[in-house]
């Protein structure tokens, strides 16, 4: 064993990831300590295991005494800092950890009483004034997996170079051992309950006349988010019974991701059972938010721009003019066309809530193609699944009373702005070698023609503007490819999207075929990359 190796061991606080690294072969512990885990989007996601490219009881003391030297150094000491976590595997552990970390270097620190949903945490941070927060989750990711999410600025998540600068105070920290460590107790149930009322304030109808069904994916969502939909009046809300309690194995889906195909077959089965009339599922940290449809005889789940887009005009409804409303590079086109004809202004990000949160001054409403929405920025500088299906049960029930559903509105903007089909293929690899060789290969020879379209070819990693990315856009006459690593699991992402003109409702029909059509095109191109 080397010498890196074993000093790790002994200072690691945690028999079980002590006797786990003892038991390792030479390679194996050349993995585990080839490096340590790195900020990816807004903190640290791996594997629940020991080591340093793992995440555990040491990885998370070393982490946050860096943190709690970062807040120092930038005129934070004794500052307010709030604690929460999901019930993944470790997550109470690590919650603990963290907490005791942050007391005994000096700092105010309000441990949430039990696994809640990550925007309560953005929430707290936001309204107690805190100047930081930590969330202990790995949102959708796979079971095996855990996380440390950061959040600054008033309840933003971290970002550059904050990011870099506490990973350069993290590796000057020394042995997880040697870090001292005060107990904190769990605070009372007070900013749960606060966080409740403020969201059964968003309604802006008054008709609750619906019925929901509703699933948490086994996450810690399904108590906060049957509560603020009661608070909020919508009581006709049926459960996934099997779905409903945390549990941390995900038992019956194959990845807990709303977005994952079967991850909603259960809960729109329900949803055909009992008659509902919107179907909701939250991933497990309760951050992201879809949303099914009766379509037909049958049910489906929107796509996370079809959500989006019909969220933004739902809230643009009741905002002063010149509100901003703002999406990602990755999203549908079709918000940048709805704002102004809504008086509003619109903004394009880099992907992800921690650039949608700072898109601008006067911002009311943003969303991501991932099912991520943030529909009251004022109070949660972050997606919010809870608050956002709050606000779609509350368009629902809203456009029930003159007996219309969303279908309706999304057939009003395809003859308002065309019909606008996106689809998504991503490719899980094992080496994330390959998703750079993908990369480099598109870049040295990219196509002119895609599917027997002219298109034109930006390459966001050289681009002379904010949105300077990893990132690769192809643009034609009816279609818009957009490819990048993703920044959060092992996946290589293709957004596509095809905008068909609609002249009158008797075209609805062919132009869904032919955008479909086109879009099985662009899979077949997205998928032989």
């Amino acid at each position: 064993m080397n010498r890196a190796a074993q000093e790790w061991i002994n200072s690691d606080p945690d028999p079980a990831t002590r006797r786990e690294l003892e038991s390792l072969s030479e390679h194996e512990l050349a993995e585990r300590f080839s490096a340590p885990l790195t900020f990816g989007t807004a903190g640290l996601r791996g594997p629940v295991r020991g080591g340093p490219h793992g995440m555990n009881v040491a990885v998370v003391i070393r982490t946050t005494a860096g943190l709690g030297a970062w807040l120092k150094a930038h005129g934070h000491s004794g500052s307010h800092v709030v604690v929460g976590r999901d019930a993944r595997r470790g997550s109470e552990a690590f919650a603990t950890a963290t907490a005791e970390v942050l007391a005994a270097a000096g700092f105010d620190v309000t441990l949430l009483p039990r696994p809640l949903p990550t925007p309560v945490l953005a929430f707290a941070v936001r309204s107690l004034g805190a100047s930081a927060g930590i969330q202990i989750t790995a949102s959708h990711n796979p079971a095996a997996d855990n996380g440390y999410k950061v959040y600054l600025d008033g309840g933003s998540q971290l970002v550059s170079p904050a990011d870099r600068e506490i990973e350069s105070a993290i590796a000057k920290v020394g042995g997880a051992s040697s870090i001292a460590r005060t107990p904190v107790p769990a605070v009372d149930n007070s900013v749960i309950d606060n966080y409740i009322r403020r969201v059964a304030t968003l309604p802006h109808g008054q008709s609750r006349n619906i019925r929901i069904a509703l699933t948490p994916l086994h996450g810690v969502g399904g108590d906060t988010a049957l509560a603020a939909l009661h608070a909020a009046g919508f009581t006709d809300v049926h459960v996934v019974a099997e779905q409903f309690d945390p549990d941390a194995d995900f038992p019956t889906v194959a990845f807990p991701n709303p977005e994952e195909p079967g991850a909603a077959d259960a809960l729109l089965a329900l949803a055909d059972i009992v008659n509902a009339d919107l179907a909701i599922a939250l991933d497990p940290d309760a951050d992201r938010c879809a949303v099914g449809v009766r379509d037909g005889d049958g049910w489906r789940m929107l796509r996370g721009d079809e959500t989006g887009v019909l969220l933004a005009d739902h809230v643009l409804s009741t905002t002063p003019p010149n509100s901003l409303v703002a999406t990602t590079i990755v999203s549908s086109t079709l918000l940048s066309k709805l704002a102004p004809t809504r008086g509003a202004r619109f903004a394009r990000t880099l992907t992800g809530f921690k650039w949608l949160t700072r898109a601008g001054d006067g911002l009311v409403y943003a969303y991501e193609e991932a099912i991520g929405h943030c529909v009251d920025p004022d109070a949660v500088r972050d997606k919010d699944g809870i608050s956002a299906a709050v606000l779609v049960a509350d368009l629902v029930s809203t456009l029930a009373e003159n007996n219309r559903t969303l279908r309706d509105v999304l057939d009003d903007y395809a003859l308002e702005f065309g019909y606008h089909h996106g689809d998504q293929v991503s490719r899980r690899v094992d080496d994330l070698a390959e998703i750079t060789t993908i990369m480099d290969r598109v870049r040295r020879n990219p196509p002119h023609e895609i599917c027997g379209e002219s298109v034109m070819f930006v390459d966001l990693a050289i681009a002379d503007s904010p949105l300077r990315t990893d990132a690769v856009v192809f643009t034609g006459a009816t279609t818009r490819i957009v490819i990048r690593p993703s920044g959060t699991e092992p996946k290589l992402k293709c957004y596509l999207e095809v905008v068909i003109p609609v002249a009158n409702r008797s075209e609805l029909v062919d132009a869904r075929a032919a955008a479909k059509a086109r879009t099985t095109q662009l899979r077949a191109f997205a998928e032989n990359l």
